[in-house]
């Protein structure tokens, strides 16, 4: 079918039907208008050259008509082709965001930051671990220091006189507190 004599109006119930030129109201002259659009001739052009410019925007949209006729008949193609291959919108998107997502991955940005979080990441965990270090001294010496036995025999006293002996009175099941067996 030729795309020249077709109705290519996208809004037209008639869309891609053919139309007979020879019934067209731009065939039919009306009366008062200076040419057949009805439309003044614009300043500085002669009407031969109103009528070249009319004739060329006929073939340009023209073109156009049939460029839109060729680029519908093409996305039909590719749609059944993925039809057939199997190929979903879901499975488009899911190839997409795994594409950019590599592309994102080789960015010189995504290297650069992740060089730098890593640094950062491992500069945290030395300094964490430094201060877990401190901590486990600063509080290592705070238990051998004689306040800290001074209160922690009051504690174990206080304890015994409380809960009282219990079960066996063996130096290893002593319930008052020493050194090596402290009651934290």
């Amino acid at each position: 079918m030729d795309p020249v004599g077709q109705d290519v109006n996208l809004n037209s119930p008639n869309k891609g039907l053919p139309v007979e030129h020879s019934s067209s109201l731009a065939d039919f002259p009306v009366e008062g208008a200076q040419r057949g659009l009805g439309n003044p001739l614009s300043p500085g052009l002669t009407e031969e050259e109103a009528e070249a410019l009319q004739n060329e925007l006929a073939k340009v949209e023209e073109e156009i008509s049939t460029l839109r006729q060729v680029l519908s008949a093409k996305e039909r193609h590719a749609a059944e082709l993925k039809r057939k291959l199997g190929l979903s919108p879901l499975n488009e998107f899911k190839q997409n965001l795994t594409k950019s997502w590599q592309d994102v991955q080789t960015s010189n940005v995504y290297k650069k930051t992740q060089e730098t979080l890593s640094q950062a990441g491992q500069k945290t965990t030395a300094a964490l671990t430094t201060m877990s270090s401190a901590i486990s001294r600063k509080l290592g010496d705070m238990r051998n220091s004689a306040t800290f036995k001074s209160f922690e025999d009051k504690v174990g006293n206080l304890k015994y006189k409380v809960v009282g002996p219990q079960g066996d009175e063996s130096p290893a099941n002593s319930t008052t507190p020493t050194q090596e067996n402290p009651p934290f």
